[in-house]
């Protein structure tokens, strides 16, 4: 069942995602903004569920619109509660106008699927490595913790 989130206002948008997928996050990624505009990103650091250090900075434009196109192909992808079908270890939490998804709703779907096809996979890999790599490369600014 789809998460009932109230979309944000007027096309914002927030993507998190949270290394482990289960557990206590030893980090976390979160780009947030509208498209066709620049946004921030915020990298968190933790250390026994303690924050460590956060480091934000500013994504250009161009690689927002690319990021947000490249975040609609995992639209109606199968989630799972418990587990992460993807293997990549990796909590990610989608919240656009058009779409509110995560790799841990409770997806009945799910339970059906023994196998997630290779291409969803890689289509979810490359979604984690960009928003990963938006973190490494823009959030060089210290932030209070």
């Amino acid at each position: 069942m789809p998460r009932q989130v109230a979309p944000p206002p007027s096309g914002e948008f927030t993507f998190r995602l949270q290394k482990p997928f289960s557990g206590t996050p030893t980090h976390t990624v979160e780009v947030i903004g509208e498209p066709n505009r620049p946004a921030v990103v915020r990298v968190s650091q933790y250390n026994g569920g303690n924050k460590s250090s956060e480091k934000t900075g500013d994504v250009p434009k161009d690689d927002v619109n690319e990021l947000t196109t490249l975040v609609s192909t995992v639209r109606g992808f199968p989630s799972h509660p418990s587990k992460d079908v993807y293997g990549q270890d990796a909590k990610l939490e989608l919240n656009t106008f058009e779409i509110q998804w995560s790799n841990e709703d409770e997806d009945a779907a799910a339970n059906e699927v023994s196998e997630i096809a290779a291409e969803t996979k890689d289509d979810f890999k490359r979604v984690v490595d960009s928003i990963e790599a938006l973190g490494r490369t823009f959030a060089k600014n210290d932030s209070a913790v």
